[in-house]
């Protein structure tokens, strides 16, 4: 059976086809565009015209895609831009127009799916926090290899805290302090909830962790990736350069898609307060996220008693 997922994020469409049965998922197909939904105005919670229009026309093409595909069953998941925007319904109406029915998920939901994409990949050991950096939301979880024991999704996205806080190049103290007050403030009850489990390994959920993985490794394999431990002291140093570092001379790094030049600031601000804070030891990626975490329950639900 042939199942497609669409992740509508703030920052990029995904969208994905897979092979199911009751031995698993076979990923026959994977593309993701930059609509960037939260262009602008993701503080006012407005959709502005012209990303709207990228992104009804990236559905128009992602149905294409999967009627080309032959595909039986189709989720599309809309997350924080499309959950908090006041013309969030007038998008929703329009995908329908287009042949896509999306569902509006809560950040409670959306962390949930986000478990279910790590937990497929194995890395999972031990009491351990998932992170996933989002362009309008982060999401946590605590979890073991079993179960998940805390969930949270927070409204400090990258692109959220960029088009707040981010004015200088390259980022000014006062910037990074005005950022990293305000995560501060946000993620009191993360910290109680790491302080009582104890979480040892820090999990980031693909997106900007791919692209630490890619500026970290050499020759490494994103198609392909499932999952990778990310040297600390070596991460730690690159998040130095990036946070130092201007926009052109981002623009610069190979592996760096323009999208995350100036994202991946905020990004590795929000990491290394996680790490420090947290007072976490290992970071590994996670290639799967929350579209494996969706694609795991539709087969769960077709071919599991």
């Amino acid at each position: 059976m042939k199942a497609a997922v669409i992740d509508l994020g703030t920052n990029t469409f995904h969208l994905i086809i897979a092979e199911l049965s009751a031995s698993g998922i076979a990923v026959i197909y994977k593309t993701n565009v930059p609509v960037r939904l939260g262009q602008g105005r993701i503080n006012d919670h407005i959709i502005i015209p012209e990303a709207f229009d990228r992104g009804i026309q990236t559905l128009k093409d992602f149905r294409a895609e999967i009627d080309k595909h032959g595909v039986q069953i189709v989720r599309a998941i809309a997350t924080s831009a499309v959950r908090s925007a006041i013309n969030g319904q007038e998008f929703v109406d329009a995908a329908r127009t287009a042949g896509i029915e999306i569902e509006v998920i809560n950040g409670d939901l959306e962390a949930e799916y986000i478990f279910n994409g790590v937990k497929a990949s194995g890395v999972i050991e031990g009491v351990s926090l998932i992170m996933d950096i989002g362009g309008g939301s982060t999401e946590f979880v605590i979890c073991n290899d079993e179960k998940l024991i805390w969930k949270k999704s927070y409204n400090i996205g990258a692109a959220r805290l960029m088009q707040a806080n981010f004015k200088t190049d390259p980022i000014s103290a006062d910037d990074r302090n005005a950022i990293l007050s305000h995560v501060a403030n946000e993620l009191t009850d993360l910290k109680e909830a790491c302080l009582w489990h104890r979480p040892s390994r820090l999990i980031g959920s693909a997106g900007a962790f791919e692209t630490f993985a890619t500026l970290l490794i050499n020759d490494f394999d994103l198609q392909h990736a499932v999952s990778e431990q990310l040297d600390l002291q070596a991460y730690q140093k690159l998040s130095e350069q990036l946070i130092s570092s201007t926009h052109e001379e981002r623009k610069q790094l190979k592996g760096l898609i323009p999208l995350r030049v100036d994202m991946i600031v905020v990004a590795a601000l929000l990491t290394n307060y996680i790490i420090k804070t947290m007072e976490l030891s290992t970071l590994h990626l996670s290639a799967y996220d929350l579209k494996m975490g969706v694609l795991e329950i539709i087969r769960r639900d077709n071919f599991t008693n």
